[in-house]
């Protein structure tokens, strides 16, 4: 899933993961390492976690898209099977850029994931052909 990511990253969310299992908090040495990691996108991530903004949708055929309420009141539709965000700040830190590995929303949905805390809704194939052809929100 998250083969896009160095292992660093990948190691990073396997402590995270396990720690919070275990105790439901992520000690200061990993919040961090978290933060070394990715940067000040980081913290806001966790705000976004914190605030249940992420949702992963799911439709029969087995298709995932991954929907993330911003901090302005935005809706981000993420894909994590290409790494991709629409925000501007993916488009000009990640890409253009190359300074950042993601942006707040992407980092927000591997967190959520990684702790358990991802909002799970189901949609139609219909539903999410819509989403993924980008002619509309759901």
């Amino acid at each position: 899933m998250r083969s896009f990511l160095p292992a660093v990253a990948e190691q990073l969310f396997g402590d995270i993961q396990q720690t919070y299992h275990d105790t439901s908090q992520i000690p200061d040495d990993l919040l961090i390492a978290l933060k070394f990691v990715f940067g000040s996108c980081a913290l806001l991530a966790l705000d976004l976690v914190d605030q249940r903004s992420v949702i992963c949708l799911s439709s029969p055929s087995g298709r995932q898209a991954f929907q993330v309420l911003g901090s302005s009141g935005r809706l981000y539709t993420c894909f994590l099977s290409c790494h991709f965000c629409p925000c501007p700040a993916f488009s000009y830190t990640v890409l253009r850029r190359t300074k950042g590995l993601l942006c707040k929303h992407i980092l927000a949905v591997y967190l959520s994931q990684t702790m358990a805390l991802t909002l799970q809704e189901t949609v139609s194939d219909q539903q999410m052909s819509v989403l993924l052809s980008g002619t509309g929100a759901l």
